[in-house]
């Protein structure tokens, strides 16, 4: 039998892209005044204190609101798996899955960082990237809240082997003295790593960047407790988690571990 000429035709040529379901605008609640945090960036700034994270390690420094702190790659390029808490509430935290539907799945200079329900604000503002600009050929970007930290968990379920050398492990470890617990350990924002996602939706990563003169550079609009893991994967050229890491050897990630700092700086 014909086709009726009446069966619908889906047009698939002049339609407009999706637009954001959220776009931080000027007059929206979700937007950072970028005149403001601009004269924040390009005042002139003095470090107060350097807080060295070794490699494959954590630390977690408390950060008053209102001042500026950097996160950086002294010694050449490696990844860095941040948590933030308000300081005098913990259950208070950063949210990445909101953070990645109000800004983008990568943020950069004049995202913020926003905490969990029912508290829905602030924690950070980023006021300079020297990595904004980077990208690779598929796509991939810097500083994503797509994926989340390395842990124990997931590695003895495709391994079978018990391995504690994790951000996830490195996050807690940095963080108990302070009083928190395993549980309060989040999903992160990946900072100075590549990722994206493949033609079948599926998360890829890639090497980090950076060099001994990037940075990331965050406003407190609060009382933070901020944590830091160096990846155990150091700069991810030669990780070795995952489906696909049967043959890497752990001693070729050691060789590309290198430590992060936390700078506090006054403007």
């Amino acid at each position: 039998m014909a086709e009726s000429s009446q069966t619908p035709v889906k047009a698939t040529y002049n339609l407009p892209k999706p637009i954001p379901a959220y776009y931080p605008h000027p007059g929206s609640p979700l937007y950072a005044n970028k005149q403001f945090y601009k004269s924040i960036a390009d005042a002139p700034k003095t470090l107060l204190q350097t807080h060295r994270c070794e490699p494959r390690t954590g630390i977690a420094v408390k950060i008053p609101a209102k001042s500026v702190f950097r996160i950086t790659t002294p010694e050449g390029p490696q990844v860095c798996d941040l948590n933030i808490w308000n300081a005098t509430n913990p259950k208070e935290r950063f949210w990445a899955a909101r953070t990645r539907q109000l800004h983008s799945a990568h943020v950069s200079t004049y995202d913020r960082l926003w905490s969990n329900l029912p508290y829905l604000r602030p924690l950070v503002t980023i006021t300079d990237d020297s990595l904004s600009a980077r990208h690779d050929e598929w796509g991939g970007r810097v500083h994503d809240t797509l994926g989340t930290r390395c842990d124990p968990y997931v590695d003895k379920l495709i391994s079978g082997e018990d391995n504690d050398n994790h951000c996830h492990s490195n996050l807690y470890r940095a963080v108990k003295p302070y009083g928190l617990t395993e549980f309060d350990v989040h999903d992160v924002l990946n900072v100075f790593q590549v990722t994206g996602l493949n033609e079948y939706d599926q998360y890829f990563m890639e090497a980090c960047p950076a060099t001994t003169k990037d940075y990331f550079e965050l406003f407190a609009e609060q009382d933070l407790l901020v944590a830091i893991s160096a990846c155990p994967g150091g700069d991810l050229s030669q990780w070795g988690w995952g489906e696909n890491s049967e043959n890497l050897d752990d001693s070729k990630m050691i060789d590309c571990c290198r430590p992060l700092a936390i700078e506090e700086i006054t403007d």
